[in-house]
């Protein structure tokens, strides 16, 4: 598979760790998942109750972003089947490799990232 954007090792190394990242996302999610159904005895007093719902609510909260992350892992998956991996989904430059191996599920290069991010910060202010 050719990519006008990365060369072939390249594209190889990141599907390595795009695989084994959705890989260890399925099997973190598997194990939330028994965490959150698996049957309790009452507890004791209303104070271990109440630990009991928090653990679970903040299992919860880790499993929706290990849901996003997976999301995103097959994303990038898809676009690398599709050939479009490593393009820049907003101006449509090339990521770079070095972003790509600290980030492999970016979609946008550093520049239109941090414009994004730049305008998400000022919709926070207000």
């Amino acid at each position: 598979m050719s990519d006008e954007y990365l060369s072939d090792t390249e594209l190889k190394q990141l599907r390595g760790i795009l695989d084994e990242q959705l890989k260890e996302m399925m099997v973190l999610s598997r194990a939330a998942l028994h965490e959150v159904v698996e049957v309790r005895t009452q507890d004791a007093d209303p104070l271990d109750l109440a630990v009991s719902e928090s653990n679970r609510e903040w299992t919860l909260r880790l499993a929706d972003r290990e849901r996003r992350l997976v999301s995103k892992i097959k994303h990038a998956l898809e676009r690398m089947q599709a050939g479009e991996y490593g393009a820049c989904e907003s101006c449509g430059q090339a990521i770079s490799f070095k972003r790509l191996m600290a980030r492999p599920v970016a979609t946008l290069c550093i520049d239109c990232k941090t414009e994004a991010e730049q305008v998400e910060s000022h919709k926070r202010v207000f």
